[in-house]
């Protein structure tokens, strides 16, 4: 049943999870485009964006020969992991054991690179693959997350509209700008989508084995707030055993 409470989250969840997708490849795709040329960098996001249409055309058909319960337990099995991994690490960069992601100091190293490889006589066609790896992989994972958010039926749209806004706004920001989006608060928003998708993974896979949810959708709020609540508690407690035991040391 599609409720108010399953289009925001799923709207939600697909647009913040997409964003942080589309600010890491966008970063490449500006350093290409600043360094060499404009020509390459539109090159090879324009194919990797086709790539990844063609993969959507070909196996989007194939989801739906896919009973309804084995789709969600697969894929609340991947959510979970796939959401889990950017907690852990999401949790493990608020705390100081890894160094927070910084699009700016990524940004300064992709453009040094490029800017080595300037004179070498392929140095447009390395630019222009540069970008399309950049933009097929961050895609892949912003097609996945499309298809794992709206993976209930009738969702599948919200969550394309959710993903299609994250694009647009990334794309006509970094445009007017022409800089990477350092100012974005991003291990926090991934601290978040890492919490959404887990709380979603959780979910699929109840409905996947037949586990009926007090209050349908709604279930998704508290799911959701343990999730957070033990994320920020790991956080405090991390944060306070770095500053006792490594702080120190250095």
């Amino acid at each position: 049943m599609t409720t108010i409470t399953s289009i925001i989250s799923t709207v939600t969840a697909a647009f913040l999870g997409s964003f942080v997708e589309v600010v890491e490849a966008f970063t490449i795709v500006l350093a290409v485009g600043v360094t060499q040329s404009w020509r390459p960098a539109f090159i090879g996001m324009g194919l990797a964006l086709f790539v990844l249409a063609v993969l959507v055309l070909v196996f989007g058909p194939l989801l739906g020969l896919i009973p309804i319960d084995i789709m969600q337990f697969v894929i609340g099995t991947l959510l979970i992991l796939f959401g889990l991994r950017w907690l852990r690490k999401a949790i493990l960069r608020a705390s100081g054991f890894i160094d927070l992601h910084d699009e700016e100091r990524a940004f300064a190293e992709e453009t040094d690179s490029l800017r080595r490889q300037a004179d070498i006589r392929r140095a447009n066609f390395l630019a222009g693959i540069a970008a399309f790896k950049a933009v097929l992989l961050e895609g892949v994972e912003v097609v996945f997350i499309v298809i794992a958010t709206g993976a209930r039926p009738g969702m599948l749209g919200y969550a394309s509209l959710g993903a299609l806004a994250a694009c647009l706004l990334v794309l006509l920001t970094g445009l007017l700008v022409h800089k990477p989006l350092s100012t974005v608060p991003e291990n926090t928003l991934k601290l978040v989508v890492g919490v959404m998708l887990s709380a979603f993974g959780i979910f699929w896979v109840g409905e996947g084995i037949g586990t009926v949810w007090p209050g349908a959708d709604l279930s998704l709020l508290p799911i959701f707030g343990v999730l957070a609540l033990f994320s920020l508690a790991a956080v405090k407690m991390l944060r306070r055993y770095y500053n006792a035991h490594m702080e120190p040391a250095q």
